[in-house]
Order: structure tokens, then C-alpha cells, then sequence
């Protein structure tokens, strides 16, 4: 399927069915596989063929969409998991265990941020943030002995702060360790990490991948770029596990040693996985994503001018709007567009803020973010509320930010709902 477009792969990529065989992806809605023998079943678990044998670990319907996925980014091989954060940390805790270090961007999720700063610091994991747009000196300066992976959003959450891709791959690179990139908001429609030096993607699968809030769901993808063997730093991959009779994932598998190992040793231990219905719901999504995406970045962009021009606005933020700080960057990897999400301030900070939500008529005050329908969310008082204000501050969200996820509603519907609501900010 790579020789097709990213519209056509939203489509085809993952599952073709033979002669007579349903023509879209059923739901395998099963725990268990049947085998004729018990040797058959027992090559399964020693990783000496491949097939299905518990849906903890695989299952068609969720390896149909996750090789789609794969497709739709152009890496090797991909996992899903049950939710964003458990890509999150499933991505890093793959290679990392206790006394391990990791580099990451400060400006991400506040949930991510948390799950890092907090979660995996009490597993041994140490984490050391560094601005979205450090230096590459800076950047050299976070790293130590033990690093073992660079963590960023290629668009960040909500500050929609754009990574300097190439910049973060090469310092990664230079100290023999990955990039892993969470691309939730721009989604491969309009953002290719791995062109630009990546070499592991993630994604909150809820978001503009299902379109429609109807399911909760994360996504792994390598690239198959990185050399695992390059170093010492990743025994994990590199040396025998005991737990399946001493095979080495990298000269087993190859390429797919990443995420082969985080299937058959994390998801074996802590199954994080989604339902099949869930992957069923998400395939759905990813069949009119690229529609989707174009649309949701059309009325972003309009939302986004109308703002800038109104007098009940204190700023704007969104790097596809000329003008904006990051326009250009934006522009080099994201050339047709970033995403559906604005962030702004209203004139009169968080009471003003507060107002503006309460006003709201079309568009939902929701904890989601990123679906077809307009929503908007102030994060220091839900999403980041666990933060203080000087990680709040260092994760670029301000007191007064509102985020707005501008759906895919008629242009002037949306429009209008958001000049109404401001007009009642200030009264």
C-alpha cells in the first residue's frame, strides 16, 4: 500500500480482503484463537511463528488498523494501545527502565507532562525538560550518561508551540539515542516526522484520527530507522530475554524488534490494549481523516483571522496564520496546514476567560479536544490544573489561555457563536 497516496491509504491500508471476504474489516470480537494441536499453539508463545493466540496481545481487527496507521506514517510496523497516555508511556518505558534519563520537551500535554514529571519519576525514570525551541548547545546540555530518548509533540498541547523536528533528531542522534514524537495534532495528513529525522511517532488516536469522540485510543509507530545495536544503551532490544527462552529482538526480529518487544513483553504484563469495537470505531475516522483535516484547517484559519482582529482579544496563537512567530516554521513542516486548534486570550484574563465559555452556543465546553464538532477548554483550570503556575508557565499554557478546537460546522455558524460569546465576556 505505500506506493498509494495518504488519502487512498485512509482508505485501503491494512486490510484487503480475498474473494468472498467481507469488504470492510470485521470485528474480531474474541479472547482466544483456536489450534489444532498444542505444539502449534506452544511455537506461538515461544515467538517461533506468528498468529493470534490471546487479544491481550494481538488481534486481527486492531492489527488491521494499526498496520494502517504504520501505512499512513511510513514506519515499519505499529501497536495500539488503549488510550494516548499509554503510547506515551509505552514508548518510552520500552527502552527505559529505573536509573534511565530522558530529554523532553517541557511545552506537551499537561497530562503527558505529569505522567513523566511525576508517574515514571517514582519508577526510577528520570526526566530533565527543555524548551520546544532550544538551542542545539541547550539541548547538548540536557543530555547525560544515561540518557536514553528524546520525547516532543511535533505541535504541542495546547500551546501549539512547532518543533524544530531536524534539530531535535540530530542532537538525539549525536548522542546515539531516538526521537519520539507525539504528532496528535497535525496527524500524517499534515505532518511527516519521520522525513525529517524522527524515529518513533505517537498519537492520541482519540482525537482527529476517530474524528468523532467516540472512542479512547493511543498508536506506537517506528519508523525502522534507528539502529538499536549502535550502542549499549538498550539491553532491553540487544540482549537475550529471559522471560522468552534468551531470543535477542533485534536479531530475531529486525526492523520490527521495537515494537515486537513492546507487544509481546508490556502488553503481555500490563495490557493496555484497545477493544476491538474501539479499533473497529477508529478505522472509521482514519477512512475520511484527510477530508476532515482540510476542513477543520479552512475554518481554523478564519476563526483564527477573525480573532486576531477583534478588540476583545488580548493574542493569538496559531502558527498557520500569517504573522504568527512560528509562521514559518510551521510552514516547512506543516506546508498544508497544522491542525483545528487555536489558541487565544480574551481581553479581562480568566474571569473574562470563564465568561467566554459560559456565553458558548454552538460550540461545547468539553475536556476533549480535536473531534468534527467546535469545542473550547480554558487548561489552567482542568486539563493542566494539577500544575502550578511555574510548570504551567513552562509548559507555554497562560492563566487566560482558552483553547478552541474548531470543528468542521458551517464557517459562519462558527463565527458567529464565537463573536456573540465575546461580546458577553465583556459586559
Amino acid at each position: 500500500m505505500s506506493k498509494y497516496r495518504i488519502n487512498t491509504n485512509c482508505l485501503h491500508a491494512g486490510y484487503t480482503p480475498k474473494n468472498g471476504e467481507p469488504r470492510v474489516l470485521p470485528i474480531y470480537q474474541s479472547t482466544t484463537y483456536k489450534y489444532d494441536s498444542s505444539e502449534e499453539m506452544g511455537k506461538l508463545f515461544d515467538l517461533e511463528a506468528s498468529g493470534y493466540f490471546y487479544t491481550r496481545l494481538q488481534n486481527p481487527t486492531n492489527d488491521a488498523v494499526a498496520a494502517k496507521i504504520a501505512a499512513l506514517e511510513g514506519g515499519v510496523a505499529a501497536v495500539l494501545t488503549s488510550s494516548g497516555q499509554a503510547a506515551s508511556f509505552y514508548s518510552v518505558f520500552n527502552i527505559c527502565s529505573a536509573g534511565d534519563h530522558v530529554v523532553a520537551s517541557a511545552a506537551i500535554y499537561g497530562g503527558t507532562f505529569n505522567l513523566f514529571s511525576v508517574t515514571m519519576k517514582k519508577l526510577g525514570i528520570d526526566f530533565t525538560f527543555v524548551s520546544p525551541h532550544a538551542t542545539e548547545e541547550e539541548l547538548n546540555a540536557a543530555f547525560k550518561d544515561n540518557t536514553k530518548l528524546v520525547f516532543a509533540e511535533t505541535l504541542s498541547n495546547p500551546s501549539l508551540e512547532v518543533l524544530d523536528i531536524e534539530l531535535f533528531a540530530k542532537v538525539s542522534h549525536a548522542h546515539g539515542v531516538p526521537l519520539i514524537v507525539d504528532n496528535t495534532f497535525p496527524t500524517p495528513v499534515n505532518c511527516r516526522p519521520f522525513e525529517f529525522g524522527a524515529d518513533i511517532v505517537t498519537h492520541s488516536t482519540t482525537k482527529y484520527m476517530d474524528g468523532h469522540a467516540t472512542q479512547v485510543g493511543g498508536v506506537i509507530v517506528d519508523s525502522g530507522n534507528f539502529d538499536w545495536t549502535q550502542n549499549d544503551k538498550f539491553p532491553g532490544l540487544t540482549t537475550p530475554d529471559d522471560s522468552y527462552h534468551g531470543i535477542t529482538y533485534t536479531e530475531r526480529f529486525g526492523k520490527g524488534a521495537y515494537i515486537t518487544k513492546a507487544v509481546v513483553q508490556l502488553m503481555r504484563d500490563l495490557g493496555s490494549i484497545p477493544a476491538p469495537q474501539n479499533a473497529f470505531l477508529l478505522n472509521l475516522g482514519l477512512e475520511t481523516l484527510p477530508l476532515r483535516v482540510e476542513r477543520h484547517c479552512e475554518n481554523a484559519l478564519a476563526v483564527a483571522k477573525m480573532l486576531k482582529d477583534s478588540e476583545n482579544v488580548s493574542w493569538v496563537k496559531y502558527p498557520g496564520l500569517e504573522g504568527d512567530a512560528q509562521y514559518d516554521i510551521a510552514k516547512k513542516y506543516m506546508p498544508n496546514g497544522t491542525s483545528g486548534v487555536i489558541s487565544f486570550g480574551v481581553k479581562g484574563g480568566r474571569e473574562a476567560a470563564t465568561k467566554f465559555l459560559d456565553s458558548l452556543k454552538l460550540a461545547s465546553v468539553v475536556t476533549h479536544v480535536a473531534d468534527c464538532r467546535t469545542c473550547a477548554l480554558h487548561p489552567a483550570s482542568t486539563t493542566h490544573r494539577q500544575l502550578t503556575d511555574a510548570q504551567l508557565e513552562e509548559c507555554g499554557v497562560k492563566s487566560d489561555l482558552i483553547r478552541l478546537s474548531v470543528g468542521i460546522e458551517h464557517i459562519d455558524d462558527i463565527l458567529e457563536d464565537i463573536k456573540q460569546a465575546l461580546e458577553e465576556s465583556q459586559k
